[in-house]
């Protein structure tokens, strides 16, 4: 800390500077537009509207010195003022009647900062959230519509390997936040997908940290180059939706620090998101939003996070119940572990921060502190620089992007005799499964966008001029249409968090699927699965297919196989189910994911072979859901109502598991088909020894006859001498341009010091082993191509850090 006194006589310095240019000529003003001070050929915004140039204002000072002078004037009230948000509307329904809840200035966003007229300080908006923009399409009194691109869901996007489309994705979004007057968007989401029944994977990238940091830092860097903010979330642990406001995960600090943070850290690192948003649970004992260890130690200290946190909207507070009987969540633990913003922010929380400031139990240097980073991210927002947004996004082309993206996330799980691509327009294709019909655009809750239309299946493949059988189509439209009303009355009636059901199957006789066999070339069949934010799924009848769903396919298979026709399973779902009963029974897959408004002309673009699938699983199908190394630990203890959650797993999540225990999967983490084939070869290392960096160099040609993309998967198995390790981890990877048939690439590839080390909890420190490493270059984590190997000297501590996540209880990890 600098002595005071020289702040002090450096504010003098500043008033004097201030007024001694007292000369001004003021310029007329009118409600929207301040009026502006001219002194002495500069010009000045009058913000505040007092007929004179206050310190905040002149902008020949820096941003670091007029926040100063703002904090200096502030009263203890508007200090609380501007630390708790302004709440939200629609609040009442989850909490009772808490206090003032009033539309902000865009309707449907989900709150913001208070304004200060006498600093000129506006209110500024953020708002939802992962798959596109959330805000109300229509408004009272108001003709036009506003609303936004409903984009790939989370999966979908990491399933493309390609940081520059994701970069697209993020401009996209960027804009639709800008030109709707939005300031900062509450997203992306990276947790990791420990368990595949977590409700809310549809939001998060995958069951491993590079893939979900690297995903998360180039939508980051895409949605700011827009000049807008993102709000990584939810941090951290966040892992599953079951009590997600009390649950308290039990983690060692090994598998904190290389599995759930290590994403948040490379995204951090990569794009400096404007705001994180601390989670709801607990972790070992103590709310995330409490806990200094993470907010301040890590997030800031070890990793250089420059903006401001904010709570989960309640975070910190023990359940909705205590909300309504009149609780707070402990203001002044959640201020002093440095997160600086309390939302949506609702009256009993304004009390006790007021009374905890005025009574000293908050000092000044932890208020001032918050405030000046809540400050510093208000002036950088478009809100403040008066930036005049249009209410009219590039929807158009943003269709184009969300199409594109969607395509690229598909994953060709399964194509046996080249069924797909499928590009005969003139002969018949009957269309079974009710989700081709009632598509599914994206998941519930906060990660559901507010689009105009959806492209169904139906819908795409006609616009594509594909001949549907027309009789199909004509039994399955009014079913899909009723079951779909039928849904949204049901979710009305439970309210703003239900969670969506699957759609009931249509029943068909043998003879009518039959008949279709015969008249029709090719069967596809949509299996639909949805999930949102406030519950988990469940095995029976969502991560297993139900009986009706097997009936189906076994009665559709049967017939088109008796007449040698092909059938294509189309997967319209938001996160891992199970694959391996079935699969054997039909002739394709391809995993569409959940894919945005555009997904059916996505699919069609895909199925048609106007896009080769270049789309790879960035999480593990295992054969059966108790393969899953977080099943007997997940969603907690008890059972029925979970308090407590043990990571007892460690670091072997996904294929860290899969792969060093020798479980078989039913498709590996990084696996994905194409309608061409490449070859790897010419690996080179940089260096035999490591020495600060290594470059590994691999050349990929198509082999095939099809233009097409392949990503190339680098991972590391590191000697385990002083400490147990997977059999290999993902360290990096690369993506190809379209090559034409007979093309080759060179991808080059690089490794840290870091990518090589592991957490030793005994010692703090990242360290790297002396030894043999070996590179294992594949085209998924089973499909290893080329292998090569380098020694490390000595061993390196790359990293040394202070003891944090103190266990609350013992137990027992897995090892292998």
């Amino acid at each position: 800390m600098k002595p005071s006194f020289t702040k002090t006589a450096r504010v003098s310095l500043l008033t004097a500077l201030v007024l001694s240019n007292l000369s001004w000529k003021t310029i007329p003003n009118d409600e929207n537009n301040p009026p502006l001070l001219t002194i002495k050929g500069f010009t000045f915004v009058d913000s505040n509207r007092n007929g004179k140039l206050d310190i905040w204002e002149d902008t020949r000072l820096s941003v670091d010195q007029r926040i100063d002078s703002i904090i200096k004037q502030m009263t203890n009230a508007e200090k609380v003022e501007l630390l708790i948000g302004t709440g939200m509307p629609g609040i009442e329904v989850l909490t009772g009647p808490v206090g003032d809840s009033k539309q902000g200035l865009v309707p449907g966003a989900a709150g913001g900062t208070a304004s200060f007229e006498r600093f000129g300080i506006p209110a500024t908006v953020v708002a939802d959230g992962p798959a596109g923009l959330r805000i109300e399409p229509t408004r009272e009194n108001d003709s036009k519509t506003y609303y936004a691109t409903a984009f790939p869901v989370g999966t979908a996007l990491a399933s493309t390997w390609n940081k520059t489309l994701l970069e697209e994705v993020g401009k996209a979004m960027g804009n639709e936040v800008k030109e709707y007057g939005v300031d900062v968007l509450l997203a992306p989401a990276l947790n990791i997908q420990r368990n595949p029944l977590n409700g809310r994977n549809f939001e998060y990238y995958s069951e491993d940290p590079l893939i979900s940091g690297k995903t998360a830092a180039a939508i980051v860097n895409g949605i700011q180059l827009q000049g807008v903010g993102t709000s990584i979330k939810h941090f951290a642990v966040n892992n599953e939706e079951t009590n997600r406001l009390t649950i308290n995960a039990h983690v060692s600090e090994r598998a904190i620090r290389e599995i759930y943070l290590k994403g948040f850290e490379i995204t951090v690192k990569e794009s400096q998101p404007w705001t994180v948003m601390s989670s709801y649970n607990k972790l070992n004992g103590t709310y995330t939003s409490e806990r200094k260890d993470l907010l301040t130690q890590v997030l800031r200290n070890e990793w250089g996070f420059k903006g401001i946190v904010m709570t989960d909207w309640f975070g910190g507070f023990a359940g909705f119940e205590s909300i309504q009987n009149g609780s707070s969540s402990d203001v002044v633990q959640q201020m002093i572990a440095g997160n600086d913003l309390l939302m949506p922010g609702i009256p009993v929380q304004k009390k006790a921060l007021l009374e905890a400031l005025n009574s000293g139990k908050i000092s000044q240097e932890v208020a001032n502190t918050n405030a000046k980073r809540i400050l510093e991210y208000i002036f950088r927002t478009p809100t403040f620089t008066k930036y005049k947004y249009s209410d009219k996004p590039n929807l158009t082309k943003n269709a184009e992007v969300t199409r594109n993206a969607a395509a690229e996330g598909m994953v060709l799980l399964k194509n046996t005799n080249k069924a797909l691509p499928f590009a005969e327009k003139q002969k018949e294709v009957s269309l079974f499964g009710v989700t081709s019909y009632a598509w599914i655009t994206g998941g519930t809750g906060s990660g559901s966008v507010n689009n105009k239309h959806t492209v169904s299946l139906l819908e795409g493949l006609n616009a594509a001029g594909y001949k549907l059988d027309k009789e199909v189509v004509d039994l399955y439209t009014p079913h899909a249409e009723k079951e779909l009303v039928a849904e949204k009355e049901r979710r009305k009636i439970k309210g703003i968090l239900a969670l969506p059901e699957r759609l009931p199957e249509m029943k068909m006789d043998d003879a009518f699927i039959a008949k279709k066999a015969a008249s029709s070339e090719i069967a596809f069949v949509t299996l639909g699965r949805n999930s949102g934010e406030g519950g988990d799924r469940v095995v029976d009848n969502d991560f297993n297919l139900a009986n009706e769903e097997i009936e189906m396919l076994d009665k559709i298979s049967k017939a088109f196989h008796a007449k040698g026709k092909k059938v294509v399973v189309i997967l319209n779902i938001g996160g891992v189910i199970e694959t391996a009963s079935w699969k054997d029974k039909v002739d394709a897959i391809l995993l569409a994911w959940q894919p945005g408004q555009e997904g059916g002309h996505s699919v069609a673009d895909v199925v048609s072979g106007k896009i080769n699938p270049s789309g790879k699983l960035t999480m593990t199908f295992p054969v059966k859901y108790s393969d899953t190394p977080s099943a007997k630990n997940f969603p907690g203890f008890p059972a029925n109502n979970p308090k407590e959650v043990t990571y007892e797993e460690g670091v072997y999540v996904g294929y860290r598991y899969y792969n060093t225990f020798n479980v078989k999967p039913s498709y590996e983490f990084g696996f994905g088909s194409s309608y061409t084939n490449f070859d790897f070869s010419d690996v080179k290392l940089s260096s035999p020894t490591f020495n600060d960096k290594l470059t590994v160099s691999v050349t990929v040609k198509n082999t095939g006859k099809t233009a097409g993309k392949e990503v190339v998967q680098i991972y590391l198995a590191a000697p385990s001498k002083s400490i147990d390790k997977p059999k290999e981890e993902l360290k990096a990877f690369g993506k190809t341009k379209e090559l034409k048939p007979g093309e080759s690439e060179t991808l080059k590839l690089t490794l840290s010091a870091k990518d090589l080390a592991s957490f030793l909890e005994n010692k703090s420190a990242w360290i790297a082993e002396a030894g043999t490493y070996k590179v294992l270059v594949g085209a998924s984590s089973l499909d290893i191509k080329k292998t090569a190997e380098f020694s490390v000297a000595k061993e390196i501590t790359v990293e040394k850090v202070k003891k944090a996540f103190e266990l609350d209880s013992k137990f027992t990890e897995l090892k292998p």
